[in-house]
């Protein structure tokens, strides 16, 4: 019972002592993570594997595929007692890094918690099917006519949208302090 109470007061400081910067980051992740997984959930449940469902004729399908690499199926054909293991791993040390740079972020930044929250939300999504599947659910088919980009998901997605924020950040941020140089 102690012990309990003593975790509830760590939480409670923890929370009260959260700088307004984290909330993007503890706002973004969940919803990213609880999303991903729904929908993944409701494909998996509700297609039969490789089945395809029209949307957009010659352009967007909703595909059901199983990703046991990492981007474009990268060392998806590699041992499963190492590939695992391995994507476990980076997906670790990605999410420690991600946490470690929004700590000793001091900026004012309104985009890089949020890129970083999209990130973060992202690696856990795909990192918790490696865990639960040992590969990748994929769903999101964008081609033209026989062109196929390869199949995505809700958690590559705000990765995706997180980097380019992050990158779009990091230009402006950039631009401005050229700029204050200028001037001074």
């Amino acid at each position: 019972m102690r012990k309990t109470i003593i975790f509830a007061q760590d939480v409670t400081r923890l929370l009260k002592g959260l700088n307004k910067k984290y909330l993007p980051l503890f706002t973004c992740a969940p919803v990213i993570i609880i999303l991903d997984q729904l929908v993944k959930i409701y494909v998996d449940k509700t297609m039969h594997l490789y089945q395809s469902i029209e949307v957009l004729e010659n352009f967007f399908h909703i595909t059901y595929i199983r990703n046991k690499g990492a981007a474009f199926g990268i060392l998806s054909g590699a041992n499963e007692n190492l590939r695992i293991p391995f994507f476990l791993t980076v997906s670790v040390i990605a999410i420690a890094i991600i946490l470690y740079t929004i700590y000793t972020y001091e900026e004012e930044s309104q985009v890089f918690p949020v890129s970083m929250g999209l990130i973060l939300g992202g690696a856990i999504g795909n990192m918790i099917d490696r865990v639960r599947l040992g590969e990748v659910i994929d769903f999101v088919d964008v081609h033209w006519y026989g062109h196929h980009w390869p199949a995505f998901n809700v958690a590559d997605s705000a990765i995706t949208v997180g980097v380019t924020l992050l990158i779009i950040n990091i230009i402006f941020e950039h631009k401005n302090v050229e700029t204050e140089e200028e001037k001074s």
